[in-house]
This record gives C-alpha cells, structure tokens and sequence, in this order.
C-alpha cells in the first residue's frame, strides 16, 4: 500500500478532486499555501494499493496543468541573506500551477 500526497494549485483543485472520486478513490483534502508565490493550494491525501499509484498519478497530471503567469515582483517572496525587504515592484513571468507529488511507503493502514 502507498500514501499519496499531491499538492495542488487551488485552480485545479475542484477538477482533480471530482476526477479522483469519480474514479472511485477516496482523498482527504487540506488547504495548504505554497512558499514561493505564497499561492492557495490544495494537498490531497490519498492511501491507495500499489497497482492503483500510477492511475491516481496520471489523473492528477490529468487535470492539474502547469501555465505561466505575470505577477508584480514584490508578490515573490526573498529569502536572500541581507534583505532590506525594500523591492522595487516590475512584472514577472512565473510557472504556477502543475502538482507536487510524493508516493510513500505504508507499512501499516487501519480504517476504524
């Protein structure tokens, strides 16, 4: 058995978790914030055999899309040495969007 944790966009939350139950899996969603953009996203858990890991991988790539995105410079965030926190705010394009996914070993798994 396998843990599923896949971060999200909040964009493509809804698409994915209609997908996922559809497809009769059953997921445990967490509203979660990403560092970078400090963006809304959505962390789906999921405990699923091992044969089923790749079908919840391909809906999740399914329907979770990477696109770039015009943000003023001042949303992102710097964790340089020696920051002031003074910015001078232009736009710039970023890649948002897509999912994160980690696959875990389950040693043991009780429902109760």
């Amino acid at each position: 058995m396998k843990l599923i944790l896949a971060i999200v966009s909040n964009d493509d939350s809804g698409a994915v978790s209609s997908a996922l139950t559809r497809e009769g899996f059953s997921v445990t969603k967490l509203a979660t914030t990403g560092g970078f953009l400090m963006a809304g996203n959505t962390t789906f858990i999921s405990g699923v055999d091992d044969e089923k890991v790749d079908a919840v991988i391909a809906i999740i790539g399914k329907y979770s899309s990477r696109r770039t995105q015009i943000v003023p410079s001042s949303s992102i965030h710097s964790a340089a040495p020696g920051d002031t926190g003074m910015y001078s705010s232009y736009p710039v394009e970023v890649t948002v969007g897509g999912s994160t996914i980690f696959v875990l070993n389950v040693d043991r798994f009780e429902k109760v």
